[in-house]
């Protein structure tokens, strides 16, 4: 376990500015963009008076803490930018943690070390599949509540306080450990992805994003081919949804919806749900959860355990010349 740990630590000084810098400076900028907006806007500034400033303050207080309730169920979200950068920092991060050691030739010194490849490749997986998740929950937790303040604040300077609604708010403090509980839910809908790209750098000597993409891409488009001119009678977009797009896309936050066509739907088709926004949260964990029973995640995360031991297997026989 002590190996792990220090195993993990140097993945992250290693990849400090991928997995930590990058993702700060974009939710820096998130938050000063923000403060900029809310300053100088002028459509921030048409909203913070007139009718809509009076109708505000009619609101009963029944109302007024609905909307808190939501607004607070909802503020996470404000770290959507983050979420979507952390599937890329993930996936780059993947395609090269294997590969650059052999390029650089620092697997001679690491194989040195009385560590083994298993505990090696186990390191990155975590990393990929437990430890960027986490840090990116923390800065966009930190952009989130940094940009719901100054909203808060911006508002009680034309004499409207929401503070007290939003800090009594129950979703305003449970949100983020609702947040924190969909970790393990998207650990394993990213094991295929994150197996695939680290088989593929444990075995491409050259050109390994083209091995990563191109694989499948090109066995789809020979599939499609293939069946289109012997009349094979295959579900194309069946093996491109469910294999080709699991293999490329599955470290994208919320894949649950794109490969299980039962949450998806679910979504799609509840009514009243337009107008609701606490619903809508409510619903998005509620189908969240409800992907664990879902063939397809546990089809998807064995066969990316079963790549990653396939990476462990590679980076201990393989030799390069």
């Amino acid at each position: 376990m002590k190996t792990m740990k220090w195993l993990i630590q140097r993945e992250y000084w290693e990849n400090k500015g991928m997995l930590f810098w990058a993702p700060a400076i974009v939710g820096a900028l998130m938050v000063s963009f923000t403060a900029v907006m809310l300053i100088i806007g002028n459509n921030m500034q048409a909203r913070l008076h007139g009718d809509s400033l009076s109708h505000f303050n009619d609101m009963t207080m029944a109302h007024r803490h609905d909307m808190a309730n939501a607004y607070g169920a909802a503020f996470p979200m404000m770290g959507t930018p983050l979420y979507i950068m952390m599937a890329f920092l993930i996936f780059f991060y993947c395609l090269g943690a294997l590969y650059d050691d052999r390029r650089d030739r620092s697997i001679l010194f690491w194989k040195s070390l009385p560590v083994s490849d298993t505990n090696t490749v186990l390191s990155k997986a975590v990393t990929a599949l437990l430890g960027v998740p986490l840090i990116i929950a923390a800065i966009a937790f930190v952009v989130s509540l940094s940009i719901t303040l100054m909203v808060a604040l911006a508002l009680t300077f034309h004499g409207v306080n929401v503070f007290g609604d939003l800090m009594s708010s129950t979703n305003f403090w449970l949100s983020p450990f609702r947040m924190l509980s969909l970790v393990p839910v998207y650990m394993l809908w990213a094991l295929p992805t994150v197996g695939w790209l680290l088989l593929v750098s444990s075995w491409a000597r050259s050109k390994v994003f083209l091995w990563a993409v191109g694989t499948p891409l090109m066995s789809g488009a020979l599939l499609a081919w293939a069946n289109h001119a012997f009349s094979m009678g295959i579900n194309i977009e069946w093996f491109f949804q469910q294999v080709v797009m699991r293999l490329l896309g599955s470290v994208l936050p919320g894949s649950w919806f794109i490969f299980n066509e039962s949450a998806r739907r679910a979504m799609e088709h509840t009514p009243g749900m337009e107008n609701d926004p606490a619903l809508q949260i409510a619903q998005f964990f509620g189908q969240a959860y409800g992907s664990l029973s879902s063939p397809t995640l546990w089809v998807g995360a064995v066969a990316g355990v079963a790549m990653i031991g396939g990476a462990i297997w590679l980076r201990r026989w393989r030799e390069e010349n």
